[in-house]
């Protein structure tokens, strides 16, 4: 029942972080914040569900209820995770946390399977460094001083490297760590973030060649640091990090070809200066050659993926604690044993999808310094990423690195989870730089606005004039085909008039107060006049064609009633009241000059 149990687990699993895989790519093709909403908190419940699956498992091992506690203490920081990312920085890229947290829930998934301990100590950490990292993205967005330290970071960068030089201890043939207090930390992960903020600045003023010599030679200085101290991964790392920046910034792909020659002849000078690294070049041409000593790590990882297959074995199926440091160089090859070549893969895509999201960001970075930082970071986590399953796969030879985020390190989580939140922090001025640009279109389309002739639009209120096929504003004057503003409005063809001394207001109702001419509509009150075809307004209106003429004195109503009040000659109707005369074809009022019918 319990073997039943790990293999359901097992395909659900792989299931669970395919589903997850395909909306880190899908996600690009929603338009609306909607969609994209959804998506993420789907996201968010794929990876809880895949942790809760998988430490399930753990705990029936284990068999502990420290096991259970540990779980709620996980859920509980992936939760405020999630909520503080969103509620401190609500432009953050949310797909960027959402694969941060998938990232680190995979690894302590497998560190607790191969040991427990050091996932608790992974975990301390990782929420230290999570903290940290909530406060980078305001320090990237607002301190704009980190731009023009780069002398600083250059200097602080060849120091500390030094210093590992000189003082660090050897492990595994590579001087790669120092102890302070206790504490062991692993400079060169720290140095890679120093390291792109410097090669920026000095590439972001490198106006000349010579500038660009000065930052080769800077740039040169790291990598040979950490080739002295057979640290040749991370010398990879800044090399490669340098050769992509340096064509960003320059945009010669002459200088990336001599760059690239240059490194294939140090590689083959590293060759033969160091027995390192001719060891693990012979392990990588056949690791079987040597399978007891020199090759027995890279044998066992290729047994481990081949005896895993697609599936899997299944968690706590397999035996991938007999690869030698298998939770910091090996990890990828303990999750295809036990998770299965698709999770694997999975895997491998997710990590793409972040390295994406950093190239993307720095692309669209109008600052030439801040484009290079984001170019440099993203180049330095994929070539990361590449170099570590590259090695265990037996693509390239073996370089000691750490999956980020996944396999056991504390300097490698701390570092990553800093990098992370620093280009978060460029994310958001991506999003500010677009706001600014939006303002500027903006105004811009204001001013146009403003001019003097508007044509089919609607200008603004206030002394806005000629706005055609619209409604012009207050104090407006010739609006046509629309509504005039009001307050001496004039010559509203087409509309209403606006109101106050309006005029000439046709095929519309003329304005109130003194309005004159408004043809075929309604003419206005007091004064009004010419209302042809409408009603004329009242108070000595005038010549109402086709309408009822006005009241008081009007005159010449055709077509319709006279006016009250000294009305005349309203043919075709009703004569006003008040010695109205001269009514053909209707009924007459009484009036001064009325005729009366004789008797018969």
């Amino acid at each position: 029942m319990i073997n039943l149990l790990y293999q359901v687990a097992k395909y659900l699993m792989i299931l669970l972080i395919a589903l997850y895989t395909l909306q880190c790519y899908t996600v690009f093709r929603k338009k609306d914040e909607e969609s994209r909403r959804y998506l993420f908190l789907r996201q968010n419940m794929l990876m809880f569900f895949l942790h809760f699956t998988a430490y399930a498992l753990i705990y029936l091992q284990l068999g502990e209820f420290e096991v259970i506690l540990f779980y709620g203490a996980q859920v509980l920081y992936f939760a405020l995770t999630l909520i503080l990312f969103r509620l401190i920085y609500p432009l953050a890229s949310r797909l960027l946390i959402n694969n941060m947290c998938m990232l680190l829930c995979i690894g302590f998934i497998m560190i607790a399977r191969l040991n427990y301990d050091e996932c608790v100590k992974q975990f301390v950490i990782a929420v230290a460094a999570t903290v940290l990292a909530l406060l980078i993205p305001v320090i990237i967005r607002k301190l704009r001083l980190i731009t023009k330290m780069y002398y600083a970071y250059t200097l602080l960068g060849i120091g500390l490297l030094g210093l590992v030089a000189v003082a660090a201890r050897s492990t595994y043939g590579a001087k790669l760590s120092i102890s302070i207090a206790g504490f062991t930390f692993q400079p060169s992960e720290f140095v890679k973030i120093v390291y792109v903020f410097a090669i920026a600045g000095l590439l972001t003023h490198a106006r000349d060649f010579r500038r660009i010599v000065i930052a080769t030679v800077l740039a040169a200085a790291h990598v040979l640091i950490l080739v002295v101290s057979k640290d040749l991964g991370s010398a990879i790392i800044f090399f490669i990090t340098y050769l992509v920046m340096l064509f960003i910034a320059t945009k010669k792909p002459l200088y990336t070809i001599a760059g690239i020659l240059a490194g294939c002849a140090g590689a083959v000078g590293a060759y033969f200066l160091f027995y390192h690294v001719r060891v693990r070049v012979q392990a990588w041409l056949d690791p079987f050659a040597d399978y007891q000593l020199t090759g027995y790590q890279a044998a066992q990882a290729l047994f481990s993926i081949a005896a895993g297959g697609w599936f899997g074995t299944g968690l706590f199926q397999g035996s991938p604690t007999a690869i030698p440091i298998v939770e910091q160089d090996m990890m990828f090859a303990a999750i295809a044993e036990e998770l299965g070549s698709i999770f694997g893969i999975c895997l491998i895509l997710i990590c793409m999808s972040c390295f994406i999201m950093f190239i993307n960001i720095g692309m669209e970075l109008t600052n030439r310094y801040y484009r290079l930082v984001a170019v440099g970071l993203g180049t330095t986590y994929g070539v990361q990423v590449f170099l570590t399953i590259g090695g265990t796969i037996k693509l390239i030879p073996l370089t000691g690195v750490t999956l980020p985020l996944v396999s056991y390190g504390g300097s490698s989580v701390l570092a990553t989870l800093i990098m992370f939140a620093i280009v978060q922090g460029l994310y958001m001025l991506r999003n500010d730089e677009e706001m600014t640009r939006e303002q500027k279109e903006a105004q811009r389309l204001e001013q146009e606005r403003r001019s003097l002739y508007m044509k089919n639009g609607r200008p603004t209120q206030g002394a806005s004039y000629y706005g055609p096929g619209g409604k012009s504003g207050r104090g407006g004057a010739y609006g046509a085909n629309g509504y005039t503003g009001r307050g001496n409005g004039a010559y509203g063809s087409n509309g209403y008039t606006g109101q106050g001394n309006g005029a000439y207001g046709p095929n519309g109702y003329a304005g109130q107060d003194n309005g004159a001419y408004g043809a075929n509509g309604y003419a206005s009150q007091s004064g009004g006049a010419y209302g042809s075809n409408g009603y004329v307004g009242q108070g000595n209106g005038a010549y109402g064609l086709n309408g009822y003429a006005g009241q008081k004195n009007g005159a010449y109503g055709t077509n319709g009633y006279a006016s009250q009040g000294g009305g005349t000659h309203g043919p075709n109707g009703y004569a006003g009241q008040g010695s109205g005369a001269d009514e053909p074809n209707g009924k007459r009022k009484r009036g001064l000059f009325s005729r009366k019918k004789s008797a018969k």
